[in-house]
């Protein structure tokens, strides 16, 4: 596995977590969070994605880029796959369009009975200097705590879907 250094990223503490127990094996599991275009439907803020760059699977060093909403608001970002480990692990950097770095999305998934646990863990990287313009853009000036509840939210999907359950997003205002 090719990885870049977490020690050569800008942020110390995660600013949100979250964790699932899921009943679908780790490999399940991983084709799914490793899969932007899939979990645009069932993530809360992040809406499409596609892949970009010439990239058409996750693998280190492809790109996609995903379309962001929250109520009226929209954004495009852009993220590159720094760790792909299938039924592992899988991180990726998301920044701006113009290059500024956002954040660090890490899935952790380890082997658990017959299924699986998911652990998501999101780092900001945002420069201090940018940190009104992305509450701007986003309308969320709480953004840990806005990523705690909306890593709750698709994981509860992301479970639904694994385990075959009916399920819809909920139109967001």
């Amino acid at each position: 596995m090719v990885t870049k250094p977490r020690e050569t990223l800008t942020y110390s503490e995660p600013i949100a977590t979250g964790e699932i127990a899921l009943d679908a094996a780790p490999d399940k599991a991983y084709r799914l969070v490793s899969d932007p275009v899939a979990m645009a439907e069932c993530a809360e803020e992040l809406r499409a994605a596609r892949w970009i760059r010439g990239a058409t699977e996750a693998r280190v060093g492809a790109w996609f880029a995903g379309s962001n909403r929250n109520g009226w608001r929209r954004w495009v970002t852009h993220a590159e796959i720094v760790e792909a480990e299938p039924g592992h692990r899988f991180a990726y950097l998301v920044r701006t369009q113009f290059f500024v770095p956002i954040s660090r999305w890490e899935y952790e998934i380890r082997p658990e009975g017959d299924g699986c646990r998911v652990t998501v863990t999101n780092w900001a990287r945002v420069p201090k200097w940018f940190v009104p313009i992305a509450i701007f853009i986003t309308g969320e000036p709480d953004r840990a705590g806005t990523n705690r509840a909306n890593i709750a939210t698709t994981l509860g999907r992301v479970k639904d879907r694994l385990e075959g359950r009916e399920w819809r997003r909920e139109p967001r205002v």
